[in-house]
């Protein structure tokens, strides 16, 4: 296990290597060691990746980099998830752009039946506060998953709520798990500990900078069946969480607001803009996500795994008939661009149906 988890930090440290590049080379390579192992003149083949890539891979300081987060994460008693386990979020492996790897701390399942995003303006109002507490108490009965960033204002107020009504509820941070920020929320953030954890992709001692914060908003929209804005103004990172959560063709919610109330511009410009619904209480959203009592319950998978899609029925119907294929050939045949087909393999054999095998080869299992 330390010799994969060192390879899998490896990946994320390399330059020039962001999320969508290192799924692709794990689709290609299979695992994070297989990556570093390959001959450069394969890894310059698979598309979008290159020479300058290639040759960071040769890059053997970023070990000693992973070997100190290693012995961090030992002490720390914090959890890994890399994209090719099971106990990485289901959801967020549906997004492009998730990151192959995730840190935890806290008991976190993260996998549950329904899973929802609650955020808004840091300079929440009275009025907002108190439809947070109404739209979190309004689900509990459903035991949801409650995720929000840990900010101040709707953040904070989602995740106090959630611990009220003894709900699971994770933070995702855009930094490191050596610290908590804002040092205000401790006392929450501990309490979480026992009822979710806080969630980052980024390594300790990461320095916090403002790019940062919209890479955490893509793990608080892609975790969740929906994302519900409370107050936001017209720009902001709720903003930016409910476009991305648009994107990845999750439902997005809004709790409209007067008119002229800057606090909830944004909210009523993402309803008039049809990125959300309208959201006027907890049974609208109950309603609209076909949500129920029975359901939380229930032990089979996600819906979204029950069918597959048809670009995937696609690649089965190539591997049904032609047996073992290499990738390129199923890219060819399928018509389907290089990157999404690895994503699709990669989906595929999450689900149990392809295997990869050496020589960038693929079957049915």
């Amino acid at each position: 296990m330390h010799n994969d988890l060192l390879y899998q930090i490896a990946l994320t440290l390399i330059p020039g290597i962001g999320p969508v590049k290192a799924r692709t080379l794990v689709a290609y390579c299979g695992n994070a060691e297989s990556i570093f192992r390959e001959k450069k003149d394969h890894l310059i083949k698979i598309p979008e990746i290159g020479l300058y890539v290639a040759n960071q891979l040769r890059n053997k300081e970023v070990f000693q980099k992973a070997e100190e987060e290693i012995t961090f994460i030992a002490k720390n008693d914090i959890q890994t998830f890399f994209i090719t386990e099971k106990k990485y979020p289901e959801r967020l492996k549906q997004c492009e752009d998730s990151p192959v790897l995730l840190y935890g701390k806290g008991r976190m399942e993260m996998n549950t039946p329904i899973v929802v995003s609650i955020v808004g303006t840091r300079n929440a109002t009275t009025y907002g506060k108190s439809m947070c507490q109404e739209i979190i108490q309004g689900i509990a009965h459903l035991n949801p998953l409650v995720i929000s960033g840990l900010a101040y204002g709707i953040d904070i107020c989602a995740h106090r709520n959630a611990i009220s009504a003894k709900l699971s509820t994770i933070a995702c941070v855009a930094h490191g798990l050596e610290k908590i920020y804002p040092p205000m929320h401790t006392s929450v953030a501990l309490e979480m500990m026992n009822q979710g954890g806080l969630l980052t992709e980024f390594t300790s001692h990461t320095r916090m900078t403002p790019e940062l914060f919209p890479m955490r908003n893509r793990i608080i929209a892609g975790l969740a069946d929906c994302t519900v804005v409370v107050e936001t103004d017209s720009k902001g990172g709720s903003i930016i969480t409910a476009q991305i959560a648009n994107s990845y063709g999750r439902e997005v919610f809004a709790i409209p607001g007067r008119c002229h109330d800057r606090h909830s511009t944004g909210c009523n410009q993402l309803i008039k803009k049809n990125v959300a619904a309208i959201l006027n209480c907890p049974e609208d959203l109950i309603e609209y996500m076909n949500w129920n009592a029975e359901k939380k319950n229930q032990p089979k998978q996600l819906p979204l795994f029950t069918e597959l899609t048809e670009d995937e029925n696609a690649v089965i119907s190539i591997l049904h008939n032609a047996g073992k294929t290499d990738i390129d050939l199923l890219s060819h045949n399928s018509g389907i661009r290089f990157t999404k087909l690895s994503n699709i393999l990669l989906e595929l054999e999450f689900k149990g149906v392809v295997k990869s095998l050496p020589g960038k080869l693929y079957e049915l299992t």
